[in-house]
């Protein structure tokens, strides 16, 4: 019997790798063909996916500009290679593929399942334009996703929004999976057994100030004032984008001894089990932080908003702290709550690896939607 095949389709090549490798790797174990289209596939890249027993697929995305003609030629290219390599479901990730990648596939008849990793700077309206860019969006997501066979999603916040803008009507099917899921073995767990006043935060991320990198800085210029062996280390890029964090702001503070300031890292569990607690105080309209899920799963307590996405990695006096977004003085409480009350930190760390085997496993994550892919083709 001829396998099916399966186009997922991302915006960025690499996330196949960190983000949708174990789904490709469960994927064809499950006896799918799995062609991963991306654009401008790095060899190393490549190389992996070959490695994974997937076959990689280029196309042209403008990732970041509005450009109706190049827009409608990717919706071309997207149907080329749907048509020429006989696709039976797309299974689309991230804004723009999910919305070209629906247009092309329902054009051809070809069912879609596609997931919303979060809704980002676009549905923050904290700006002019990302009220714009919400209304351009919501008008996009209608015109694609409502015929899709299901549409997944990571949060029940950002499927009522999708209700409440009308992009999806209440008869459209969709399922709901806990983010991205974590590697359990790839970020093991580690019992973390304070005996030091030397508490250490930790926040990965992109570096813009939507994540909340600014507040997570001001913090550390309180706290590394009234608690002097207390350190606060960042991991993570800067970009173009204008609300970025400036690296002479970042490496100032990293010479003042204020903070401990990486850059972009690959050996995250490293950094992850030499750290005592995790802080990532976002008001991004995030799906479920893959961040905050390898935290979980390595053993530390959390501190994060009270937002979609984020709410559903802390359960409160359990594993961590919510606070509201935007407001220093509960970041700084917070971070405060741990430097006091040190003998919370491996309680909460070992509560928080057991949620993460309660509802994050990746395996649990993969095994929802291949159930779903299962029952469409």
């Amino acid at each position: 019997m001829k396998k099916k095949r399966i186009l997922i389709v991302a915006s960025l090549s690499q996330s196949l790798i960190n983000f949708r490798g174990d789904f490709i790797k469960s994927l064809i174990h499950s006896g799918y063909d799995v062609y991963a289209l991306a654009p401008r596939h790095p060899d190393k890249v490549k190389d992996k996916l070959i490695e994974f027993g997937a076959k990689p697929l280029d196309f042209n995305l403008n990732r970041t500009g509005l450009n109706p003609i190049k827009d409608i030629q990717t919706i071309r290219e997207l149907k080329s290679i749907m048509k020429d390599n006989k696709i039976d479901l797309v299974f689309p990730y991230t804004v723009k593929p999910v919305i070209y990648s629906s247009i092309a596939a329902n054009q051809l008849g070809i069912p879609v399942i596609s997931l919303i990793t979060g809704l980002g700077f676009a549905f923050t309206g904290l700006t002019r334009k990302a009220r714009v860019l919400q209304q351009l969006n919501e008008t996009l997501y209608k015109l694609s996703i409502r015929k899709n066979k299901i549409v997944v999603f990571q949060n029940r916040d950002d499927y009522q929004l999708f209700l409440d803008r009308k992009i999806l009507k209440k008869n459209n099917k969709v399922a709901f999976v806990s983010g991205s899921g974590v590697n359990l073995n790839q970020f093991k767990f580690r019992k973390n057994k304070i005996d030091s006043n030397k508490i250490s935060f930790l926040l990965v991320s992109r570096l813009i100030k939507e994540k909340g990198i600014a507040l997570f800085l001001n913090a550390a210029k309180v706290l590394k004032e009234k608690y002097p062996e207390s350190e606060y280390h960042v991991i993570g890029a800067t970009d173009k984008s204008p609300s970025s964090i400036k690296e002479e702001e970042l490496k100032n503070l990293h010479e003042q001894g204020i903070i401990v300031y990486y850059g972009k890292q690959n050996n995250i569990p490293e950094h992850l089990y030499n750290r005592d607690v995790f802080v990532l105080p976002t008001y991004y309209r995030e799906g479920v932080p893959r961040s905050i899920l390898e935290a979980l799963s390595v053993g530390l307590p959390i501190i994060t908003t009270n937002t979609p996405g984020c709410k559903e990695t802390v359960k409160k006096d359990y594993n961590g702290i919510l606070i509201k977004p935007q407001n220093i003085d509960a970041l700084i409480n917070a971070m405060e709550y741990f430097l006091i009350n040190s003998d919370k930190i491996e309680e909460m760390g070992i509560n928080s690896r057991n949620y993460a085997e309660e509802r994050f496993d990746v395996n649990i994550v993969n095994s929802d939607i291949i159930e779903l892919i299962s029952k469409e083709i």
